[in-house]
């Protein structure tokens, strides 16, 4: 069953469940002693830490092991802006991050009276370096930027943005948790996370880099262990297994980049050419080589992806109706682009290209009876009736509302409006986006007794 979702976590690598058993028999005891077993636990820890600094371009002394990736994240902003509370207390990050990093944020904007700026992205993804560098301020602490999305592969102008904030005097903490394994970060970050679980590393790993002269105070009680940064019995057999299946991949990447790459830009191509009313977002070139993220009109995206599961493929969405609140993906909705029937597809290493073909094969027939399902509309209609109708799409899901848009647009004359009521937060994003793909007009939002009033004109 080809496994298409290494963005959410890849499968152990082989040389990771190598290194792992080794270690489990080599590295049990306690690094900070000095006995035989301590000093050998010693040593692997050691030479990790050092293969893990080299393929993050840093130094062995600036990189410490973590829990997770997320609690990285978390120990990286926090003791950033601890370190420059006198500074100020404003952060900065891009609409787009990881929850990691907005949590955080949201954190300390509510519990220690910090402010925080989110800066826009365009409708690739990717934030205007300009515009980041005027959101930094004289009392920003911190400023925070992804090396890559992780929903929809478009890779962030880190080193430009870098530039902004050096020249600001602002540190750049850079979350590249899905970047790692395909190269260095390049550009003059501050600090630097990353997650083993999604490079084929054990899950329960992280990493934090801060760079010599990086103004960091650790939060929490004191540790004596990972510089204090990092609280805890270090796990020397799960931090092996992530240094030796980092260096594993580093050493594919370039020529898996090359291979993926072309497979990515096959699937980008042709799903829009082999299913109508298809949006494929992200950037197409500035992007993580094996990743690509579409959404289809008229489809619901959980049951898309459980049909696509019964088809013996294993995908993820950021549409609102595969999530527990009901609500886009962050990420979809601050680029402002379809989120209904969204599909994310990771390819891990060593994907076979018939794997891609036979989804090629797969997927127009599965949107197709998801949309019969619903009762989508085959067709546009050519009628004119009344010059405005009101759809009353409240308490229906995505993508019911737009469904019963695209019914009735065709009974109003050329100028008509339809006005679709509807309480479902996608509407927001998915009526909008309807009437870019259909060359219809979005005229906007009017207030309702419930819900929103979305107004659509018809221009064709």
């Amino acid at each position: 069953m080809p496994y298409f979702d290494v963005a959410s976590s890849a499968p152990l690598h082989p040389v990771a469940r190598q290194a792992l058993q080794a270690s489990l028999d080599e590295g049990w005891a306690d690094p900070a002693r000095l006995y035989r077993e301590g000093r050998r636990a010693r040593l692997l820890l050691d030479a990790a830490r050092e293969a893990a600094a080299e393929a993050v371009g840093c130094r062995p002394d600036e990189l410490v092991f973590t829990p997770s990736g997320t609690r990285a994240v978390h120990l990286g902003i926090s003791g950033a802006l601890a370190a420059r509370r006198r500074v100020g207390r404003h952060l900065v990050v891009s609409a787009v991050e990881h929850s990691s990093v907005l949590h955080s944020a949201g954190a300390y904007e509510g519990a220690e009276g910090g402010t925080v700026t989110e800066v826009p992205v365009d409708r690739a993804g990717a934030v205007s370096p300009a515009a980041f560098g005027a959101a930094l301020r004289e009392d920003t602490a911190l400023a925070c930027l992804q090396s890559a999305n992780h929903e929809v592969g478009t890779e962030q102008p880190v080193t430009e943005v870098a530039e902004a904030c050096r020249a600001a005097g602002v540190p750049l903490l850079v979350d590249a948790a899905q970047s790692l394994a395909w190269g260095p970060v390049a550009g003059d970050w501050s600090l630097l996370t990353g997650s083993a679980h999604k490079w084929g590393g054990p899950a329960g790993v992280g990493l934090l880099a801060v760079r010599k002269g990086v103004r960091f105070a650790p939060q929490g009680p004191a540790d004596e262990r990972e510089s204090g940064r990092s609280a805890g019995f270090e796990n020397i057999p799960g931090i092996v297994a992530a240094a030796a299946s980092l260096r594993a991949v580093r050493a594919e990447a370039a020529d898996e980049a090359v291979r993926l790459r072309a497979l990515v830009d096959r699937i980008r191509a042709r799903v829009p050419e082999l299913v109508p009313d298809v949006e494929v977002v992200g950037d197409p070139v500035r992007r993580l080589p094996h990743l690509v993220t579409f959404s289809c009109l008229y489809v619901d995206g959980e049951t898309l992806l459980h049909e696509l599961d019964r088809a013996g493929f294993s995908v993820s969405s950021g549409s609102s109706c595969t999530s527990s609140t009901l609500t886009p993906s962050h990420v979809l909705r601050a680029m402002g682009v379809l989120s209904e029937g969204n599909v994310r597809v990771s390819l891990p290493l060593g994907t076979p290209e018939a794997d891609v073909d036979r989804f090629l094969e797969v997927l127009p027939g599965v949107v197709a009876e998801v949309r019969e399902r619903l009762g989508a509309p085959v067709s546009p209609t050519a009628t004119a009736g009344t010059a405005s109708l009101v759809v009353d799409a409240l308490g229906k899901r995505c993508p019911i509302p737009v469904i019963e848009l695209a019914k009735v647009i065709g009974d109003v004359p050329v100028g008509g409006t339809v006005t679709v009521l509807s309480d479902d937060e996608a509407a927001r994003l998915d009526i909008p986006a309807w009437c870019e793909m259909r060359g219809q007009e979005y005229v906007g939002e009017e207030g309702a007794e419930r819900g929103v009033a979305y107004v659509v004109r018809r221009v064709v």
